[in-house]
């Protein structure tokens, strides 16, 4: 088994296993991907002194030029990007972008971004990664690629942000864009007071129901692809899918605990995403 594939299968078995059933060539390119962005967000939430961090950062724009100017990579992810990415013709833009997000988020914790900040940030952390995923596994045509990598996307970040909202604020984080708290008449933008505040249910249900939008769009181009194909892809779907109708069903009001899916049920999701019973 190679270094990224045991990294994936050690901090997300659920994306290990769906792409067992890819071509080696391609199933290690994610991986490579995966490990990139777990990477990035390990050095930006871990507790490294600030200076450290913006050194390991900035190195990252000169390794991703060493990358595409077919210079040697000085780190292991990028000879691992460099050997199992790039002949996947993925393009540089779309690697720094990842990177910009995370930038995004240092400093200083993201807090009640913009809309304009907060989309920007989406497009790193998963739009683009999702589109690179479906670049990779070579799969509709390029605008269909981007269109539903955005979608799908913005789906799973937003569920992201709603599952892990009080995590994120016990860690100076507020991904809640400023104009949905506006909306919602909140006035502070402190994660811990916000996560407190009556009026976060109304936030919080603004933010779903874009994400709501993202699914139904996502799942009807992700109905009308080739099954076989598009397998690994429709199983993290619906697993997302059922982290949202989790919350959503027990009402957005509630934050503790955070939804989690039994290894059973990921199990059936699994069969009936083989078996297209979806």
């Amino acid at each position: 088994m190679s270094a990224v594939s045991r990294i994936v299968r050690k901090s997300q078995a659920t994306l290990f296993w769906c792409m067992q059933g890819l071509p080696k060539a391609k199933r290690e390119a994610i991986y490579t991907l995966y490990t990139f962005v777990k990477h990035l967000d390990d050095i930006v939430q871990s507790n490294l002194p600030q200076n450290e961090k913006e050194d390991l950062l900035s190195a990252w724009k000169i390794e991703l030029d060493n990358i595409y100017e077919k210079k040697v990579p000085a780190t292991k992810i990028g000879q691992k990007i460099y050997k199992n990415c790039m002949r996947f013709k993925i393009q540089k833009e779309d690697f720094s972008k990842i990177l910009e997000a995370s930038l995004l988020d240092f400093p200083k914790p993201l807090q009640a971004p913009t809309t304009e900040i907060f989309n920007k940030y989406c497009q790193g952390s998963a739009v683009i990664p999702t589109y690179i995923t479906l670049l990779i596994m070579d799969e509709m045509k390029e605008a269909s690629k981007r269109t539903l990598a955005s979608n799908f996307g913005m789906a799973m970040e937003i569920t992201n942000i709603l599952r892990n909202i009080k995590d994120d604020a016990l860690n100076q984080h507020l991904y809640i864009p400023k104009e949905i708290l506006e909306q919602a008449d909140i006035s502070s933008h402190i994660p811990t007071t916000v996560i407190t505040d009556k009026n976060l249910t109304y936030a919080r249900e603004i933010l779903a129901k874009q994400a709501a939008q993202c699914f139904t769009r996502a799942h009807k181009m992700i109905s009308a692809s080739n099954k076989k194909t598009m397998r690994p892809l429709r199983f993290i779907f619906h697993i997302y899918k059922r982290y949202f109708d989790i919350m959503s069903h027990r009402g957005w009001e509630i934050m503790s605990p955070k939804p989690t899916i039994k290894r059973i049920d990921k199990i059936m999701i699994a069969v009936n995403t083989i078996f297209d019973r979806s």
